[in-house]
């Protein structure tokens, strides 16, 4: 079975280049550990110097029935040695543990790509769970792909045979054999997981070395297995990058970082309220362990106390922190208002998920920009930023502190669920260079005498701690008098302070809008918010390259918007708005600037693939992307013809 290794000739080389990216998905039962797998892949190809994306896509069930279709757990990344801003369209290569994995996924991989599927999972049992009236790794059904079928399940019993374990605990390791496998596959080193699983097994040393020998079976598989056709080693370039120091980040860890860096650059202490719930919990668990840093956590029995919690802390001088999904979200409105109401500085992270309800508590939905922007009783202006991507949360959430404090109000942060799971590459930032904002509490009465809703140049009323001699103030939520801050139920007041209100967030001065890829004017403008970006970037870029006119332009501050919107967006004959809803950012557009933007909407749970959003660029107005396309220029093919 061995054989000698052979060294590729220049020719061959020339034959069959290394590929610039590579988009690999692990599937597999949710006890098939494949989250941890690709974690652990995403390791070790950060090392290996890739630039990467990542899609953690996982069912909504604690525990779904073994080997059913609802209960299959995926981790999809795409890396290379080139800039990647997506965690790929197609895959490459998929893993499937089991049937149901691979009915579940195997029409997203692109045609010609290889399956890896362990056949010793593919028993009558579970064919009959995944649905299948025959095994499609005989039938033939599989053969637009490469099929490698391999029974992983014994080798890994085989692999781990000396160390004792029983066959339910032996089997655990097949995410390893199948890691060992992938790291051949692309010419990982297995070091560094090998020292990940000695200290994550340190008080279990035969799990640890059971691990181990399961890693270096699959990976020497990979070496030694005279297999024909799929079974190739691709070596794939690190990715030129700027020096520097680099981490892979998720966007719950980001936001983190972000939220801290900002209260540091304040100068005053963060308090986090929070109540467990998907995709949001991942923050609460990041800020836990960062007391170090003068940060306060707080698990409250509900959403409303959470909420309450953090604005008792801004009443006190800290910076008051919560974060939620949409059905949260919709528990804190009232409470919101209140912040408003009292303009005291707030921080609401929004990681949104599909709705309404509890509705796809897993999946990914940019659905609740409506509720942002307009989702509170009364008239109750807030300011709304949305991050595009995970390393982008860091320099969000710092904003939204400054904005926070600057401006004595509530701001909601807007991720998602792609943002919040994936992993990127980050560059750490030399926090030397952070610009910092310190928050000024008033520390004594003013000559003229103390007004609590007295307001400066930016609209914003003093921050006074509690207990500060000569500067008692009421505070609560009914309508306060302007100035004194007393009860003041009168018409001309509510008008005054309403208004008060609504113009002190319309005039936050955010930076003016840029054009991200492409020209100022022009034909077509892609408009895009939040975790969009990497796909609407790449399908501009690739329909610019064929000659298209067309521009991405992509907004983080949603309200108040950049002043030059507007006529930046009348500069343009078409505006298409791809969301993860049905229109939303879409009817903004509308609604404040009178532009005829036309929506391109997705509400499936999975994020936009670069080919949906180049599809409906080069089918624009129904002309196959003809009229965009500068009469001098070649035209573009059809969609059917491009290579995505």
């Amino acid at each position: 079975m061995a054989s000698a290794i052979h060294e590729i000739t220049p020719a061959e080389a020339a034959a069959h280049p290394a590929p610039e990216s590579v988009v690999v998905r692990f599937a597999g039962d949710s006890g098939d550990g494949m989250q941890l797998t690709g974690g652990q892949f995403t390791l070790s190809t950060a090392l290996a110097g890739n630039d990467l994306a990542t899609f953690p896509d996982f069912p909504a069930e604690i525990r779904a029935p073994q080997g059913t279709l609802f209960g299959v757990s995926a981790f999809q990344i795409n890396f290379g040695s080139i800039e990647i801003e997506t965690a790929g369209d197609q895959p490459d290569v998929l893993v499937a543990m089991n049937p149901a994995a691979l009915k579940t996924n195997v029409d997203a991989l692109k045609p010609g790509g290889l399956i890896i599927a362990d056949e010793g999972e593919f028993g009558q049992r579970n064919l009959d769970k995944a649905k299948y009236a025959s095994n499609p790794l005989t039938d033939g059904s599989l053969g637009k792909w490469q099929l490698m079928s391999l029974n992983i399940s014994q080798l890994t019993l085989d692999a781990v045979k000396p160390f004792g374990l029983g066959n339910k605990e032996a089997l655990r390791c097949k995410n390893m054999w199948t890691l060992g496998l992938s790291l051949w596959m692309f010419d990982r080193d297995r070091a560094p997981l090998i020292d990940w699983l000695k200290t994550k097994f340190a008080k279990a040393p035969t799990l640890a070395e059971a691990n181990i020998a399961a890693l270096n079976a699959g990976h020497a598989f990979g070496e030694t297995a005279e297999l024909a056709g799929p079974m190739k080693q691709h070596a794939v370039a690190a990715a030129p990058v700027e020096a520097g120091l680099y981490r892979t980040v998720t966007g719950a860890e980001a936001i983190s970082l972000g939220l801290v860096a900002g209260c540091q650059l304040a100068g005053v202490r963060m308090f986090f309220g929070g109540y467990p719930i998907t995709p949001a919990s991942a923050i609460l668990h990041q800020l836990a362990r960062m007391k170090e840093y003068g940060v306060t956590t707080f698990q409250a029995e509900d959403e409303i106390a959470a909420i309450a919690s953090a604005i008792g802390a801004s009443y006190a001088g800290q910076i008051g922190v919560t974060s939620s999904s949409g059905p949260g979200i919709a528990l804190k409105g009232e409470a919101m208002g209140l912040a408003i109401m009292t303009e005291l500085p707030l921080v609401i992270v929004n990681s949104q998920r599909g709705g309404p309800s509890t509705g796809l508590p897993t999946k990914t939905e940019q659905s609740d920009l409506y509720q942002a922007v307009y989702g509170r009783n009364g008239d109750a202006p807030m300011p709304v930023l949305a991050a595009r991507s995970a390393s982008d949360c860091f320099a969000v959430a710092i904003e939204a502190v400054r904005i926070a404090t600057q401006y004595m109000t509530p701001v909601m942060l807007l991720t998602d669920g792609y943002i919040a799971n994936a992993a990127e590459p980050w560059r750490v930032p030399d926090v030397a260079a952070l610009e910092p904002f310190p928050v000024c509490f008033l520390a004594e009465p003013p000559a003229e005498g103390f007004l609590p809703y007295a307001r400066d140049t930016k609209g914003a009323r003093p921050w006074v701690k509690p207990g500060t001699p000569g500067l008692l103030h009421r505070i609560g939520g009914i309508e306060k008098a302007a100035g004194t801050g007393n009860i003041d139920y009168s018409p001309a007041n509510h008008q005054h302070m309403t208004e008060a209100r609504r113009d002190k967030v319309s005039g936050i001065a955010v930076p003016d809008q840029q054009v991200e890829l492409g020209e100022t004017g022009g034909k077509l403008a892609v408009v895009g918010w939040g975790s969009t970006f990497g796909p609407i970037h790449q399908a501009v870029r690739r329909a610019r390259a064929r000659g298209a006119d067309v521009s991405h332009i992509h907004i983080r501050h949603i309200w108040p918007m950049p002043a030059n919107l507007g006529d930046l967006l009348k500069g343009f004959e078409h505006i298409l708005v791809p969301e993860m809803n049905t229109g939303q950012l879409k009817t903004v557009l509308r609604d404040q600037f009178l532009v005829d933007a036309r929506p391109l909407n997705k509400v499936s749970g999975q994020p936009f693939r670069i080919a949906e959003i180049e599809a409906a660029i080069a089918d624009y107005a129904g002309t196959g992307g003809r009229e965009l396309v500068d009469a001098d220029a070649t035209e573009l093919p059809s969609i059917a013809a491009v290579n995505v």
